[in-house]
């Protein structure tokens, strides 16, 4: 393949790159879900996958276990915060398993945890 075509193929990747971009930009402010939700939606993928077995990870479902805090309880504590959260997931503890999350799946895990905070 010579070099000018290589050149007009990373110009058209980049060009098609950017409208999507665009694209996605405008869509979000059309009123698709904020990334916010996104982040909630996936904290709570991550709970049902890692934290369920022993948290009740649903409001409804506050009270079905009884070694581990609901994540409700979890959230509306005073000091709930997304800092607070942050330190958590890097901080071991007696009464679970040592985590390794990386940051992102802390900011989803939080994200959803604080999601459920109750005004």
């Amino acid at each position: 393949m010579s070099h000018n075509v290589r050149i007009s193929i990373g110009i058209a990747v980049l060009i098609a790159l950017s409208v999507l971009f665009l694209f996605s930009l405008v869509h979000t402010a059309a009123g698709a879900p904020r990334p916010g939700s996104r982040a909630v939606a996936a904290g709570h993928r991550l709970a049902q996958a890692w934290c369920q077995s022993c948290h009740a990870i649903e409001p409804h479902m506050a009270g079905f276990f009884d070694e581990a805090p609901s994540f409700q309880s979890i959230a509306d504590r005073n000091g709930t915060t997304a800092l607070a959260l942050k330190v958590f997931w890097r901080t071991s503890h007696q009464t679970m398993p040592n985590l390794v999350i990386s940051p992102e799946q802390a900011e989803v895990l939080s994200a959803y945890i604080l999601s459920l905070k109750r005004n």
